[in-house]
């Protein structure tokens, strides 16, 4: 087999390509020897057609959850599922001027998830009033989820199967208290 120089379509220096009699029979296409050998082994530099563009990214901004125990209302009923949206700057540091943070730090998460926190079951809306009768379980799972969901950008991680290798991604903020 014979390999022959070809230069770039700008000029330049020499590259080596594949004569026509190296494409495979087995490339889609491909009736025997040479055919499709432009496209298949393009020098190069040779015109190609453009790639298609990258989708565009999209930003996760809600996450949904269910609470392990739900928030029982007034009336009695239980809402376990709700979305938590990602927080802002502003978020974390209105808050922070509430009297009741001010007089019990411990308070911040409280305020901070009612204000984050966009749906909650049927409830029309959702206020720190709200979440300070949650369950603490409920409360310890918000204030987890929201960490994971605030850190990460999202609650999923890449991971590999230790059996087979196969990649596949895993929930880590569970949907019930204790899974991950």
């Amino acid at each position: 087999m014979r390999r022959t120089a070809v230069r770039a379509a700008a000029g330049g220096e020499p590259q080596e390509a594949l004569p026509a009699t190296a494409v495979p029979a087995s490339l889609p296409g491909a009736d025997g020897p040479g055919a499709g050998s432009a496209s298949a082994f393009a020098a190069p530099g040779a015109a190609t057609a453009p790639a298609p563009a990258p989708a565009p990214y999209r930003l996760q901004t809600e996450f949904p959850f269910e609470l392990p125990r739900g928030y029982v209302d007034d009336a009695g009923t239980v809402h376990r599922d709700g979305v938590m949206r990602l927080a802002t700057a502003r978020d974390e540091l209105v808050p922070l001027r509430d009297i009741r943070v001010q007089e019990n730090p411990a308070y911040l998460s409280v305020v901070l998830l009612g204000r984050v926190i966009t749906r909650l079951g049927s409830l029309p809306l959702v206020h720190d009033g709200v979440v300070e009768n949650m369950f603490a379980s409920d409360l310890a799972f918000l204030q987890d989820f929201y960490r994971q969901v605030n850190a990460e950008g999202h609650t999923r991680a890449s991971v590999q199967c230790p059996h087979c290798s196969e990649p596949f991604e895993v929930e880590l903020g569970g949907s019930r208290l204790g899974e991950s």
